[in-house]
């Protein structure tokens, strides 16, 4: 065993674990990643260092789930809301909750509260999209049509969705649709 990875105890753990969690919002598998990731660094990838290195991660990653510290749910929650307001689709904000590790139910559960604050939360999202991108009502110079609606349809954004979006004039018209479905 190497004199680094002999280093690797409980107390190194909660520096590294608090010192992300200090910097950014995090689910449970993430920070989880983020300390393994950083363990095998630390022992150059020692499968039985690593073993124990998980045991102490896991009861890391209890205290601090039953401190409050880390809450899948809230983490989730503000996730897809944030996603949401940048223009994210509820497709696009399902696989991105899912790649930080949340559980599908909760995943659900986040898209079904964006609804419950968002009467139609897509077309809020294609909106900020579309501004942000520059595309339909927000161009600056004629574009092709098909692309945009390919832009939006990679972002997982419906074909209704984006023709709604794409056929305003202006970007008031835009606030006018917004409006009208009650956001």
């Amino acid at each position: 065993m190497t004199r680094k990875s002999a280093e690797i105890d409980g107390a190194l753990l909660e520096n590294w674990a608090l010192s992300y969690l200090g910097r950014f919002a995090s689910s449970e598998e993430s920070l989880r990643r983020v300390l393994l990731r950083r363990a095998r660094r630390r022992c150059g990838g020692d499968r039985a260092v690593l073993a124990g290195v998980r045991e102490a991660i896991e009861a890391l990653l209890i205290r601090y789930r039953q401190r409050g510290l880390l809450d899948d749910e809230a983490y989730a929650r503000a996730r897809a809301l944030s996603l949401l307001r940048r223009g994210a689709s509820q497709i696009a904000i399902a696989r991105a909750l899912a790649a930080r590790g949340i559980a599908r139910a909760l995943i659900e559960k986040s898209l079904k509260n964006l609804r419950q604050e968002e009467p139609e939360p897509d077309l809020a999202a294609a909106s900020a999209f579309a501004r942000r991108r520059r595309l339909g009502p927000f161009r600056r110079a004629a574009a092709d049509p098909a692309r945009e609606r390919a832009s939006f349809a990679r972002a997982g954004f419906t074909r209704a969705i984006a023709e709604a979006v794409l056929g305003c004039r202006d970007p008031d018209e835009v606030q006018r649709l917004l409006r009208e479905k009650g956001l």
